[in-house]
């Protein structure tokens, strides 16, 4: 065998085995870790703030491990879930038992949600729009299912309003995106839920405590128009 058959062999079988870990670290690590760092008392302060108003059946995309279900509001009838991670739904299933408000899964993917037009009277969603592969179409999913003047209620970090800060997230981006999982620094929450065609009704957006690329928060509630 050649040395350039040789190499060409080798860089194939580091690539593959590369594939294999990460694959194995997306699918297994990041959930717990997920689950862990924003699970945090602070964390769930924000929590209850953000789902607090909702009512009625709901929507949440990035369900994620269930954290938010202490959270939801005694008004909320019936909690429609998206979530991709198998991981994260294991962790979810004593949680989901113990809750009070039914929860059922529709979906693996905010892009495709197995719901009827109009079927939702809000949604939630928390820490999911730095992350979704199709976010733009998550939005439009989200809109088709929610009623007419139903509430979207969202928390989020994202891309900072200082230029020094922005330019470390731009820098930070690429690392981030593998290690989180494809989550990215530099989305704005505010504008991709503008330009999926929602009304902002309330936006707070602060730094908290932790590393400025990573702790621009935004809390707001949005409806979506007739």
């Amino acid at each position: 065998m050649s040395c350039g058959h040789h190499r060409a062999d080798t860089i194939a079988t580091l690539s593959t085995a590369t594939v294999t870990e990460m694959g194995f670290y997306s699918t297994h690590i990041v959930p717990r870790f997920i689950d862990k760092a924003l699970g945090t008392p602070a964390m769930q302060e924000g929590r209850d703030a953000v789902a607090a108003g909702l009512s009625g059946t709901v929507l949440e995309i990035g369900f994620g491990s269930g954290l938010n279900i202490a959270s939801y509001p005694p008004e909320i009838e019936l909690v429609y879930a998206v979530e991709p991670a198998l991981t994260a739904r294991k962790i979810a299933v004593p949680r989901i038992a113990a809750s009070p408000i039914p929860i059922q899964y529709a979906g693996l993917r905010g892009e495709t949600i197995a719901l009827e037009d109009n079927s939702c009277d809000g949604a939630l969603c928390t820490f999911t729009l730095c992350t979704i592969p199709g976010v733009e179409q998550a939005l439009a999913e989200l809109r088709r299912v929610l009623k007419p003047g139903g509430k979207f209620h969202f928390l989020e970090h994202g891309l900072a309003p200082d230029t020094k800060t922005q330019t470390w997230q731009r820098r930070l981006d690429p690392l981030e995106k593998r290690l989180a999982d494809g989550c990215h620094l530099t989305r704005d929450p505010v504008e991709l839920v503008k330009a999926a065609g929602f009304e902002l009704e309330f936006v707070h957006s602060e730094y908290t405590k932790g590393p400025k690329p990573w702790v621009f928060m935004t809390f707001a509630q949005a409806i979506n128009p007739a």
